[in-house]
């Protein structure tokens, strides 16, 4: 049986988390994105998969590939925090 590589799963999970609003706007008004919207959050989520499946691949020491991949993960929430609320006041955060 072949085993699943770790892309499959930060591919896939990227893939998951951009189907919550998409599902969630099908159930509620709450919940408005539109195709910009979607396709940002698509491209920020791609960039991250793709970043976090080269650090898996090129570095071999477990505690700094934690320590890379936990710093990914740190910019695109920070990322995804400031273009959906704008915490820091950027001209690209819709404010």
């Amino acid at each position: 049986m072949k085993s699943i590589t770790p892309a499959y799963w930060i591919f896939g999970t990227a893939a998951a988390v951009l189907a919550v609003p998409f599902v969630a706007m099908q159930f509620t008004d709450e919940v408005q994105w539109t195709g910009v919207d979607f396709l940002v959050m698509g491209t920020l989520l791609f960039i991250t998969a793709l970043t976090i499946t080269g650090v898996w691949k090129q570095v071999q020491v477990p505690g700094k590939r934690f320590f890379f991949i936990a710093l990914v993960l740190m910019v695109f929430l920070l990322i995804w925090a400031e273009l959906a609320v704008g915490i820091f006041g950027t001209p690209f955060a819709g404010n």
